[in-house]
């Protein structure tokens, strides 16, 4: 079922058409109607309609302008106008191709039906199209390697939940399952002398060219490609896992159903010598291999990608040589620990200081401290957790523009109180009341913010209505926020859209001049905002149900 604006001045007309056409067996739904063009456009905004029927001749905006309006705002909406003969000739000039259909007075319901059946077979055979499966399946198939190779690079990027991970390997038939993931990267060393033409080096016994050869070529891409031949057709014959390209580094992503870590690395070091030895005999480059640290599922692939570019670091510190491979627990003695404080869960810590409730505040506290108890962590991991929980509670209170001593005394005062504490269960409690006064502080902040949003509007609202120009986003223009946050935020705390506040208070002093003046109706639409007369009169008799010719009379005797 489509959605239709009915658009025509006369109301016989508009009563004929609603009356007379069966619209939903014909696959319409009339969403509303309007008197002209100007009251078109507020109806459009609200209801977003598939087609609108509209006349050309109307007063204060006719047709022609509302459809420029239309195609401007809301390209997408199928239009129809309706034309008396003697303005069909201009109506096509003025609109060119811009309009679907035209139907021309006087004309008969089955004619409109007629025509809004051919609409509606555009706008089914767009629909179509769009879902077109094998059409759809086939744009699929070509793009699914990219794709496959994008997820892989978003796991090293940031950290994703499970679910989200599961549900989209699923969808690109990628083999993610087991219980050890080792990342490692590959780094191409770049060559001090690679433009000397008459050098030429030996490897495994064989002269090589410089000039011409991969080695010599400044292709950093075209080396990548190559070397990502060479690893993937290794990694795949040994079942290890997967190979893409990420950010200048051929990665290399070893997947095991076992558990035993330690047995897992050694086996995929074995593997990367023997990837270092095909790349050095084959393609005659020379490659850094970083190696992260083990670790037990797909969440965690972010840690041992960091730890893989880490170690590629320490490439410097062994100075400059051969093919090499560095493991980063080889040159970082340190214990690998699963307590870390990573991006999701310091966004969902965020989140619930900035939008979640009191109770949803404490249960992502009690999240997080269980993970410490579970964990068993060293003092230090334990310290290195909680400081980096009291940041993110500063960057949020920071964020949400809060005065730390009001809050919690300043921010020394915190770490102060931490050093206190001698339990874990001392510090979750805490913590969840310094989250929890934050909670409080925000809200009540926001919900001031809102308010002293919406007073600024209505008071510049009261002191500019008169100016026939005033718009949505004139108005955000002045208070420097965007119009599809304040329409919220207004309607939310008004009750009422801008356009009709702005048209009630409009009214309002129209009917105060009306009852306290001798101004004409002409004088009093323009002192309070109407640039035409008519339109005023318009707005009037149907806002408050009599013309003001009438108000007046009546407050009079009254």
């Amino acid at each position: 079922m489509y959605k239709l604006l009915l658009v025509d001045d006369e109301a016989d007309v508009r009563d004929g058409l609603l009356h007379e056409i069966d619209w939903g067996h014909n696959g319409f739904e009339i969403v509303d109607t309007a008197e002209n063009g100007r009251e078109a456009m507020e109806l459009i905004d609200r209801h977003a309609p598939d087609v609108v029927l509209t006349d050309i001749s109307m007063p204060f905006m006719d047709g022609l302008a509302l459809s420029d309006w239309i195609r401007s705002a809301h390209p997408a909406t199928r239009i129809v106008l309706i034309s008396g003969y003697e303005e069909f000739e201009y109506a096509q000039r003025a609109v060119g191709l811009d309009v679907d259909e035209y139907v021309l007075k006087p004309f008969e319901a089955g004619q409109i039906v007629q025509v809004l059946r051919k609409v509606k077979e555009r706008i089914d055979g767009e629909v179509a199209r769009r879902e077109d499966m094998e059409l759809l399946r086939e744009h699929y198939r070509t793009s699914l390697p990219v794709m496959r190779e994008t997820f892989l690079a978003s796991l090293l990027s940031r950290k994703l939940p499970i679910w989200q991970i599961e549900e989209k390997a699923g969808s690109y038939g990628l083999q993610l399952a087991g219980r050890c993931y080792i990342v490692s990267a590959i780094s191409l060393q770049q060559q001090a002398d690679s433009g000397n033409a008459a050098s030429t080096a030996a490897v495994d016994g064989e002269q090589r060219p410089s000039e011409g050869s991969l080695r010599s070529s400044g292709d950093i891409d075209l080396k990548l490609f190559a070397v990502l031949n060479i690893a993937e057709e290794l990694w795949v014959k040994q079942a290890m896992g997967k190979a893409f390209i990420y950010q200048n580094h051929v990665i290399l992503l070893a997947i095991s159903e076992r558990n035993d870590m330690e047995a897992v690395l050694q086996e995929t070091l074995t593997v990367l010598q023997e990837t270092v030895h095909h790349i050095e005999r084959w393609l005659k480059l020379t490659v850094t291999i970083g190696v992260g640290v083990p670790v037990g599922g797909l969440t965690e692939l972010k840690h041992s990608y960091n730890d893989a570019l880490h170690a590629l670091d320490y490439r410097i510190v062994q100075g400059q040589g051969g093919n090499r491979i560095i493991f980063i627990g080889d040159v970082e003695r340190r214990f690998v620990t699963k307590l870390r404080f990573d991006e999701l869960k310091e966004q969902a810590l965020v989140r619930c200081m900035k939008v979640g409730t009191e109770d949803e505040m404490r249960e992502a506290v009690n999240t997080l401290f269980d993970e410490i108890e579970q964990a068993h962590a060293s003092y230090k991991d334990y310290q290195v957790f909680m400081l980096e929980l009291l940041t993110a509670v500063l960057r949020a209170a920071k964020d949400a523009d809060a005065d730390l001593e009001d809050i919690f005394g300043g921010g020394n005062a915190i770490f102060a109180d931490l050093q206190k504490l001698d339990s874990l269960q001392a510090a979750r409690v805490w913590f969840a009341s310094l989250c929890i006064k934050l909670v409080q502080h925000i809200a009540s902040n926001r919900q001031h913010s809102y308010k002293q949003l919406v007073q600024q509007a209505i008071d510049y609202t009261k002191a500019n209505y008169s100016d026939s120009e005033i718009s949505v986003n004139k108005l955000c223009s002045h208070l420097h926020i965007s119009a599809g946050y304040f329409s919220s935020v207004f309607k939310k705390e008004v009750k009422l859209t801008f356009v009709s506040y702005l048209m009630n208070i409009r009214m309002e002093a129209a009917q105060r001049l009306l009852r306290t003046t001798e101004l004409k109706a002409f004088e009093i639409a323009e002192q309070v905002g109407f640039a035409d007369p008519n339109y005023f009169s318009f707005c009037f008799k149907k806002g408050i149900g009599v013309s003001p010719k009438e108000y007046r009379n009546r407050s009079k005797e009254d």
